[in-house]
């Protein structure tokens, strides 16, 4: 594990990569708002994206400063900008230049890939969101997403579903919605976040290339 500084304007964002050995690609985590680098939930998805010889890169989307500030949090616009610097510093990276780059949204963080997704265009391979606000990213951009997506809810969250049931018909790229049974919000159902995980694995090794 390597921990980097990623500059994006006027902001250092704190992160943390790693790159199995012979990787076959690299995951840029999009954390949802209230959250960080540090989310239990994201740590054990990205270890479980390393098992399979996927690189991760987890990094705080806002400063210290800027978390501090709720509106801040659901800055879509603002996210995806911090995320595409990430990508950009990714890409210029000696270890990572030549790897697929996929992303992986969580809440809000999911609008934020989505964004980004849809404005890299093939530079992005795959894009996973879980538990994702998938609408947020908007009509214009759900549209324009190239990247195969997967969009992973909890069977248990109402409400969410239904939200990505109408962003899931407005993407036009390969797509695939997968609602994991019993399932709330956050996947703390015995069992769930692991079949999560597992369904994000296998979508990242089938696209990352």
């Amino acid at each position: 594990m390597s921990a980097v500084s990623i500059s994006a304007e006027s902001v250092k964002l704190e992160g943390e990569l790693i790159l199995p050995v012979d990787a076959k690609g690299v995951v840029l985590f999009a954390h949802g708002s209230g959250s960080s680098r540090l989310s239990p939930r994201n740590l054990f998805v990205a270890h479980i994206l390393q098992q399979h010889n996927i690189g991760t890169l987890l990094f705080d989307l806002l400063s210290q400063e800027e978390d501090r500030h709720y509106s801040a949090r659901f800055d879509i616009d603002l996210l995806t900008q911090r995320l595409i610097a990430a990508t950009i510093w990714l890409q210029a990276q000696q270890d990572t230049e030549t790897l697929p780059m996929g992303y992986f949204g969580a809440s809000t963080g999911a609008a934020a890939a989505l964004q980004a997704a849809a404005s890299l265009g093939t530079q992005i391979s795959a894009v996973v969101s879980r538990g994702g606000r998938p609408d947020l990213a908007g009509e214009a951009a759900l549209q324009s997403v190239t990247a195969p997506t997967l969009l992973i809810v909890g069977g248990a969250d109402y409400g969410v579903i239904e939200l990505n049931q109408q962003a899931f018909t407005s993407l036009e790229c390969e797509k695939q919605l997968t609602l994991v049974p019993n399932a709330t919000h956050l996947f703390e159902e015995s069992g769930t976040l692991e079949q999560a995980a597992q369904h994000a694995a296998e979508w990242f090794l089938k696209y990352l290339k």
